[in-house]
Parts: C-alpha cells; sequence; structure tokens
C-alpha cells in the first residue's frame, strides 16, 4: 500500500480534475466515475495536461 507524501495534494488533485471535468463538459462525481467513456476520461486528463503545461510555460516567462 503506498503511503502519500503530501497529503494535502490528493484534495488539489481532486479539485484541479473536478475544475478540467467541467471546463470540457463532462459531469464527474465524488468517488467512483467509472462509467465514463473513455473519451470522457481521455478529455478531463487532457485537460488537466493542458492545464500544467501552460502554468509551467508562464513560469519560465515569469522567471525571466
Amino acid at each position: 500500500m503506498s503511503k502519500s507524501l503530501v497529503p494535502e495534494a490528493k484534495e488539489a488533485l481532486n479539485r484541479f480534475k473536478m475544475e478540467a471535468a467541467g471546463e470540457v463538459g463532462v459531469n464527474l462525481k465524488q468517488g467512483y466515475n467509472g462509467d465514463l467513456t473513455a473519451k470522457q476520461a481521455g478529455s478531463v486528463g487532457g485537460q488537466m495536461v493542458k492545464k500544467l503545461i501552460e502554468s509551467a510555460e508562464q513560469g519560465m516567462k515569469n522567471s525571466r
């Protein structure tokens, strides 16, 4: 069993996932979401990656 090194990170990631899902029009429920299609799940994950990349790019611009 793996133990989270930063327990607060789990809740932050959950909020981030819910926000990304809302942006792509996927209704996530708290808890189990196994009824999502692969397309829906992929769109949520893709939106999360897109936002992370945008954030990293913005951070690099600000550090110049």
